[in-house]
């Protein structure tokens, strides 16, 4: 990796000079642009009430690219293919080595395809689910029962996987849940106000332990 990207990133991740969050974008097919209300509320959320100053602008960034080096936070979503090609796992797994976090939300249909590609990232360290007890469902709002259900489609469990870099959780893949959906503005899903309010507290929970670790 390029010494002078490392210590840029360092300086940014480390020292709260970037206060952007970001959508990955990616190849395969999959509709990586899907939700594009999500991440705007949820900034505008964590910005209302606990209060971080991310900047309400979301910018897209490709998975190979070295602006990825810019966001402390990247989200990911979408229903169907993804293919990370050498370029994009040498740069995203540089990224999570170095600080960086990324949140992937399967929204019912990108599991199949994810699973092969975080492989790639890390062969040798598996996803495992992250305990109820973690920090990140317990400040600054309690989540004693883990990852909440947001829409139901399967009749399953949601389920909250990681992939930890000493201790440091660096990739979470939220699986079975729909939070993106719950982040929404209001008319795309009709959603109950509860139901928004819930997805809205579990990702500003994320976002705290991205900036606050």
């Amino acid at each position: 990796m390029n010494k002078l990207k490392v210590i840029i990133f360092l300086l940014i991740f480390n020292f709260g000079f970037s206060q952007e969050i970001a959508v990955l974008k990616y190849s395969g097919g999959g509709d990586w642009y899907a939700n594009p209300t999500s991440l705007p509320n949820l900034v505008k959320f964590c910005n209302q009430n606990i209060n971080t100053k991310l900047n309400t602008k979301v910018n897209s960034v490709d998975v190979g690219s070295a602006e990825l080096f810019l966001y402390p936070f990247v989200h990911m979503t979408g229903h169907g293919n993804v293919i990370f090609n050498n370029n994009d796992v040498q740069n995203l797994r540089n990224y999570l080595n170095a600080g960086g976090f990324l949140h992937i939300d399967d929204n019912y249909g990108m599991d199949e395809y994810i699973r092969k590609e975080i492989k790639k990232l890390y062969p040798d360290n598996e996803l495992v689910e992250i305990p109820k007890t973690h920090q990140i469902f317990q400040t600054p709002y309690s989540f004693p029962n883990g990852l909440p259900k947001i829409h139901e489609h399967d009749n399953k469990q949601p389920q909250a996987f990681g992939i930890f870099i000493e201790n440091r959780l660096a990739l979470l893949y939220t699986y079975e849940c729909d939070l993106g959906d719950g982040w929404e503005s209001p008319e795309v899903h009709n959603d109950p106000l509860a139901v928004r309010e819930k997805a809205l507290k579990m990702g500003a929970n994320i976002i705290n332990y991205v900036f606050s670790n």
